[in-house]
């Protein structure tokens, strides 16, 4: 077990261990030190990226969403060509393992929003006999509200997903953050950092992480979402890194400095940086490499997102991925 150490500041002591919180000295000029229970007069809050021992290993997923338009069930209208055949969770199952691939990612999106512990179980047993793992789900919420009946929702609905996230055997939940809406940025980070504290510490409980994206609102761009990751006081929150959500001048670079922080991969095939008319082909092996760079050991799963029809794009994109992980 590792060595605990006390780091005081001011008044208050705070034992802390390898993953749980360091003090370091944003909140102070951002306005969340007022953020977190028993902070009292702390000028700070950070939680330290995440340590792995060993070398960087990344198993290959697919999210469910990259057949947005194709499964028979989904909360979004749905753009199907005609006569185009409809899957079921089972069958992306079946899909993943016939890919060679090590997990699958089923969306949220795409289930029964009412769906039982019965079906659930059928899921994992399914992945489980396939030979895939569940690498985690999904869901839409957001986490901006103040104090009210809209932020309960959010976390009630939040919670329901980890509760069946924890049924399926899926260690992850990826979750949003939101928009500011017409609150100043401080205050939506500030409602941001206490939701996820509070579905965090439930998260935890089941075994469940929770991954914040960086999905535009007031996560559009690292600066703030790392702020907001270091400000949460839980073990079993980081960062779910989109690689094609940076719209920014450095979009790889951004994408560098969160990779310790994340807990899940979704991996995207096109880029659009700051200022570009449309969008390019990823550099999937500077992708692969920047995640070697950062330690990373966990799922990464092709999120495809592109124009041309996944049945034929997604097997060309996870053959160069698996090349650029086993090259």
């Amino acid at each position: 077990m590792a060595k605990r150490k006390g780091l005081e500041l001011g008044a208050v002591s705070i034992s802390i261990g390898p993953m749980q919180l360091t003090k370091r000295t944003f909140l102070k000029t951002t306005g969340l030190a007022s953020v977190g229970v028993g902070l009292g007069g702390l000028t700070t809050a950070s939680a330290a990226p995440i340590k792995r021992k060993g070398k960087s290993r990344l198993n290959l997923s697919l999210a469910a969403y990259s057949f947005r338009d194709y499964f028979k069930t989904a909360t979004h209208q749905q753009n199907r060509p005609s006569k185009a055949k409809s899957i079921t969770m089972h069958d992306f199952i079946d899909y993943c393992a016939d890919q060679g691939l090590a997990g699958a990612e089923l969306t949220s999106y795409y289930l029964d929003q009412a769906i039982n512990k019965a079906d659930l179980l059928k899921l994992k047993r399914h992945a489980f006999l396939r030979g895939v793992a569940i690498s985690g789900t999904a869901v839409g919420n957001t986490f901006t509200h103040g104090k009210g009946a809209k932020r309960d929702a959010q976390v009630a609905h939040v919670k329901k997903w980890v509760d069946n996230a924890a049924v399926m055997g899926a260690p992850h939940v990826r979750v949003f953050a939101g928009n500011a809406n017409g609150l100043s940025l401080a205050e939506a980070q500030r409602n941001c950092i206490e939701v996820l504290e509070e579905v965090g510490e439930y998260a935890g409980r089941r075994g469940v992480f929770l991954g914040i994206e960086n999905h535009g609102g007031i996560v559009a761009e690292a600066d703030s979402l790392l702020k907001i990751v270091e400000a949460t006081k839980s073990r079993w929150v980081g960062i779910n890194l989109d690689t094609g959500n940076f719209h920014t001048d450095d979009v790889y670079g951004d994408i560098e400095r969160c990779v310790p922080y994340a807990v899940n991969v979704q991996l995207k095939v096109e880029i659009r940086p700051r200022g570009a008319k449309q969008k390019s082909p990823a550099d999937i092996a500077r992708l692969v490499g920047i995640l070697r760079k950062g330690n990373y050991q966990g799922f990464v799963a092709l999120e495809y997102e592109a124009a041309a029809n996944p049945w034929t794009a997604v097997p060309q994109w996870l053959a160069k991925l698996k090349e650029a992980v086993n090259g």
